[in-house]
């Protein structure tokens, strides 16, 4: 606890490994996270599409993906791809943790270890919570667009964000 009598949250990050597949999965697909996020797989219970994307990333030179421990249990994941020539982040946090800072913290260590600058990333514009986090980390919004968010089966605004 700190002075002020809120616990401290401590998260590390480590390699996504073939064991944190079922969890992962399992998180991926919570319906209220699929909604908050909006921007998610076309359907989130495919678990083929889930094995063969997760294969793909963390083969690829250009991503780098991480899990997301507290307490010795996985609690998400954060990631940077590549796309049109940008880096972008994005991440994924259990349910179970939103608002006790796991995903600012989460956030603020993988920035520590992604040397590339300007990094973006994007949100729904109607999850102040993922936005807050963002902000938290530096990111700034430059801007958004309309999209197709299969987590709402809708058209929906996005705000891209970018940290120098």
């Amino acid at each position: 606890m700190t002075g002020g009598g809120t616990a401290v949250v401590t998260v590390e990050l480590r390699p996504v490994e073939d064991v944190d597949l079922d969890a992962l999965f399992d998180l991926m697909r919570d319906p209220e996270s699929v909604r908050m996020a909006a921007f998610t797989a076309q359907d989130p219970n495919d678990r083929e599409v889930f094995d063969a994307r997760m294969a793909r990333l963390r083969a690829a030179p250009d991503v780098t993906i991480r899990a997301i421990i507290r307490d010795g249990r996985l609690v998400g994941s954060i990631a940077s791809f590549v796309i049109d020539g940008d880096t972008e982040v994005t991440y994924w946090v259990d349910r179970s943790v939103w608002g006790q800072g796991v995903a600012t913290q989460a956030l603020t260590r993988f920035l520590e270890i992604l040397d590339t600058r300007p990094v973006y990333a994007r949100a729904a514009s109607d999850n102040a919570a993922s936005l807050k986090v963002l902000r938290k980390a530096g990111f700034q919004a430059i801007g958004t667009e309309v999209a197709y968010a299969p987590g709402r089966n809708t058209e929906l605004e996005e705000t891209i964000l970018r940290l120098y």
